[in-house]
């Protein structure tokens, strides 16, 4: 018998991304909706037909939001244990690590999945960890970053293959971009196989839930492939990126005062360097300094990197930029520092 179309369109991206095809454990993220099943069961038929050799490793955190919670992180070890699959469920109080932190809820449950899916791949040796984020998700994600205000960087949308975590060697894949919700649904029913379905996912009072819901369906009455559109334009402006980002980083190391006395301190920039160079490049160039500097990106945006830019305009120092979440960047005479809360 030959493969489904999805499997082979799996296979096809598989091999492009340059996914190990044996002798390597791999974490799949199963939340137990249409898509993670979708691509569990791909996965499953592909090692029946002999077109993959890898061992799985199903990884499913309970975030405990929904009462219903306990059952589903059940009904996806059982799944994964029929197909032939160990599993690791994990446990979270999401709910309450938000309050804590003063995070919204979709960050934490974010921040908690991560954080989860980086320990069991540790756990079991894996190299590789794979989510089935989906076409929809990417133009979901684009719409949610333009509204935003994010620049080019952030409207290239979701990598298909990243570093799962700053600095660490294990590799977060998106095998699945190519794919709509609607082909992985018709999957699962393919393979006569029930999958979940989440409520928060029709729970209007979250940003992405709206977009989905409200924002999408208007924008598909003005054209019917809005989303793939949006996800073209994405993987346009990516690789856009992907070239200034090896010439922000050129401009980076130039304008970078060196510190002897304190190497793990951010270094501080000549200001002059950075005025002189295109804009484009200018702001990439503040945006890594600003994420090396912060341990990532969160919550900085396009506004945020105008003003730091803005320092850059005259002679005079003592001028600060508050940046969110805390640390603030100053100019002093010709440089530009960054201070943390703790300096």
């Amino acid at each position: 018998m030959r493969l489904n179309q999805f499997p082979r369109m799996l296979i096809a991206e598989w091999r492009k991304l340059r996914l190990p095809l044996s002798d390597e454990t791999i974490v799949v993220a199963v939340s137990g909706g249409a898509d993670s099943t979708a691509l569990l069961l791909a996965i499953e038929e592909l090692k029946t037909r002999n077109k993959l050799f890898n061992d799985i490793c199903v990884a499913h955190l309970d975030h405990r939001l929904r009462r219903s919670s306990s059952k589903d992180a059940k009904w996806v070890a059982e799944l994964a244990t029929r197909l032939g699959f160990r599993s690791v469920i994990g446990r979270s109080k999401v709910a309450e690590s938000a309050r804590a932190a003063s995070e919204n809820l979709e960050q934490a449950a974010r921040d908690a999945r991560y954080a989860f899916l980086e320990r069991t791949a540790k756990k079991v040796s894996a190299n590789y960890v794979l989510t089935a984020h989906t076409m929809d998700d990417q133009a979901e994600t684009v719409l949610l970053r333009l509204m935003r205000g994010s620049a080019g960087a952030g409207l290239g949308g979701m990598e298909a293959l990243r570093p799962l975590g700053k600095s660490s060697s294990i590799k977060l894949a998106r095998p699945l971009l190519w794919a709509r919700r609607s082909e992985t649904e018709d999957y699962c029913r393919i393979r006569k196989t029930e999958f979940l379905s989440d409520e928060m996912n029709d729970d209007q009072k979250f940003a992405r839930v709206k977009v989905r819901k409200q924002l999408l369906p208007l924008m598909q009455s003005f054209n019917s492939r809005i989303v793939e559109a949006l996800s073209r334009t994405a993987a346009q402006l990516r690789e856009d990126g992907a070239v200034l980002f090896n010439d922000s980083g050129a401009l980076l190391r130039r304008a970078s005062f060196s510190n002897n006395e304190d190497e793990t301190k951010t270094p501080a920039l000549d200001v002059t360097v950075l005025f002189d160079a295109p804009p484009a490049l200018r702001r990439r160039a503040l945006r890594q300094w600003l994420s090396e500097a912060r341990g990532s990106t969160r919550r900085l945006e396009m506004v945020h990197l105008l003003a730091v830019e803005k320092l850059l305009e005259g002679s005079a120092g003592g001028r600060v930029v508050e940046l969110p979440g805390g640390g603030q960047v100053r100019r002093k005479r010709n440089r530009l520092e960054f201070e943390s809360e703790n300096d």
